[in-house]
């Protein structure tokens, strides 16, 4: 983060200057040669800063890679189809960041462009999950798929994370027949090109390379390291989302990881339980490399307690009814050294949505997740300094204001 220079030392009464006429020849020359070594310095750093260079890796897959075909079969079946359409995951991705390209620093091609240097940072495209789902209401079929990922920054010498920036995108359909396995790969697709309007998952990538910026020495780093879900807070949460507890968690992680990053511009170190074992995170490239990187341990750490989701009637009339999606949680973070809390409050988020009195089912999953994700944005928002309206009506702290403000300046550190 850019940090505007201090002012060191005493106050000093300066004597009146001389005029450039009176002054001696030397030193006339020696404040000549001060004025050009200062403005010699400046530029040197400014041409450090932009020279600084990251290689694109490309797209790369997060877990054990004996695994991989089980867990993206969608997701390496959309690569393989690139492959043979002579547009592979890499060209796609160097598209994208034409398009939008890093303000920061300056994207280079290979790895291998890099080795022999001090600093070799590499980012690479990080596939963390693939959830793609089909779920039969009468005579219709609901599709839901969901991409989440990883904009991931790796020093690929000493082979550990440098920073991560989580992204995601979602889609739903319905048919009035079980959906095929092509019109299946074509939701995939749109997920990762774009669709409907809204930039898929290689634009959003790239999108988060264009405010991204190399960790100065001092930065810290933010994790999510605990995810609790209470009873109250699961029924309306998918099968496909509560197989398992680590999915669950990983899943509400990734909602909250997700909205402090791009809403509040912090970069989160992925969350361990989901994508790391023994905190070394395994991820392959596309090429076949697998590398094993180690995340760094959080200065700071992120709790969440999803505590309720409740749905509540709020209006009736002959067009149909409204109802109310609550989402209730906890959250807390703090510096566990110091053991000092920056944020300990717990909150709460509606959201309405209208069903017409012709729709004879309804889903409310879609509901609940704005209402999930609605509250952390909003918290995000308000952190960032947009708007405290909507997290003072929310929060139960009564000292809401200070933890907020707190929060601002730590996330400054993580910058």
């Amino acid at each position: 983060m850019d940090r505007p220079l201090a002012r060191h030392g005493p106050r000093v009464t300066l004597p009146s200057c001389p005029r450039a006429a009176d002054l001696l020849p030397e030193r006339r020359t020696l404040l000549r040669l001060g004025i050009g070594a200062a403005a010699s310095s400046l530029l040197t750093l400014a041409a450090r800063a932009q020279s600084a260079e990251v290689a694109l890796a490309g797209l790369a897959y997060a877990g054990d890679a004996a695994s991989l075909p089980q867990r993206f079969p969608y997701s390496l079946a959309y690569e393989k189809l690139l492959n043979g359409a002579g547009t592979p995951a890499y060209a796609a991705l160097r598209e994208a960041t034409a398009k939008a390209p890093p303000q920061k620093f300056r994207l280079v091609g290979q790895i291998d462009e890099l080795k022999g240097r001090d600093q070799a940072v590499a980012v690479a495209l990080v596939i963390g999950s693939e959830t793609v789902s089909v779920e039969q209401f009468g005579g219709l079929s609901k599709l839901f798929v969901l991409i989440r990922a990883q904009t991931l920054f790796f020093d690929f010498k000493t082979m550990a994370v440098v920073r991560a920036y989580p992204i995601s995108f979602g889609h739903i359909d319905v048919f009035d027949h079980r959906p095929t396995e092509g019109e299946v790969a074509a939701r995939v697709r749109g997920v990762y090109e774009g669709v409907g309007g809204k930039p898929g998952i290689f634009t959003r990538f790239a999108n988060t390379l264009t405010g991204a910026s190399l960790p100065a020495t001092t930065s810290r780093t933010l994790q999510v390291t605990r995810i609790a879900l209470k009873p109250e807070a699961t029924g309306p949460i998918p099968e496909y989302l509560r197989g398992s507890a680590a999915v669950t968690e990983t899943w509400a992680a990734d909602i909250v990881g997700e909205a402090l990053s791009t809403r509040a511009g912090v970069p989160i170190v992925p969350y361990a339980k989901g994508y790391a074992v023994g905190n070394v995170m395994s991820m392959r490239i596309s090429d076949g490399e697998v590398f094993n990187l180690r995340l760094p341990k959080a200065d700071y750490e992120i709790s969440v307690e999803l505590s309720a989701l409740r749905k509540v009637k709020y209006g009736s009339a002959a067009a149909g009814e409204s109802f109310i999606y609550g989402s209730y949680a906890s959250v807390r973070i703090e510096e566990p050294v110091s053991a000092k809390v920056y944020l300990n409050t717990a909150l709460k988020n509606g959201e309405i949505k209208l069903v017409p009195a012709t729709q004879s089912h309804v889903d409310d999953f879609p509901a609940f997740y704005d209402s999930v994700n609605g509250l952390f944005v909003k918290l995000a928002e308000a952190i960032d300094g947009r708007d405290a309206k909507w997290v003072k009506a929310a929060a139960a702290a009564t000292d809401i204001d200070k933890q907020i403000n707190d929060t601002r300046e730590l996330f400054k550190l993580c910058k």
